[in-house]
């Protein structure tokens, strides 16, 4: 999985902060806070998230798209670290490093985690 771009991954990052469908003119004026950016270059960067599978776009409001994520912020970092381990020749050994570097709270998340994880069906 390729990393977000820079202009997705802000789009993106409203959509997972706003939990709900919104237009593009919503994006835009709310990049436009912090700095200018053009409706039509939002709108482009949209409809590519939609292509891409990142974005639905189904309701309508008036005549703009309601877009909404596909997925949630979680499955995209997961989806990166994944791709980060597919990196390596040697995965556990790279899992070690890893878990080497996180701090203790994190590594009793990922305790948890993985009992959930042997708890679920296999799919």
């Amino acid at each position: 999985m390729r990393r977000l771009g820079e202009l997705e991954a802000e789009i993106m990052d409203r959509f997972w902060r706003w939990n709900r469908p919104a237009t593009v003119r919503e994006v835009v004026d709310d990049i436009n806070r912090t700095r200018p950016v053009a409706y039509t270059t939002v709108m482009t960067v949209a409809n590519i998230l939609h292509t891409k599978g990142w974005l639905s776009r189904d309701g309508k409001e008036g005549r703009a798209w309601l877009y909404e994520p596909v997925r949630t912020r979680e499955e995209y970092s997961a989806a990166l670290m994944e791709d980060a381990l597919g990196a390596s020749e040697d995965r556990p050994t790279a899992l070690v490093h890893f878990v080497e570097q996180m701090k203790p709270d994190e590594v009793a998340a990922l305790r948890r985690a993985l009992r959930a994880a042997g708890r679920r069906p296999k799919q």
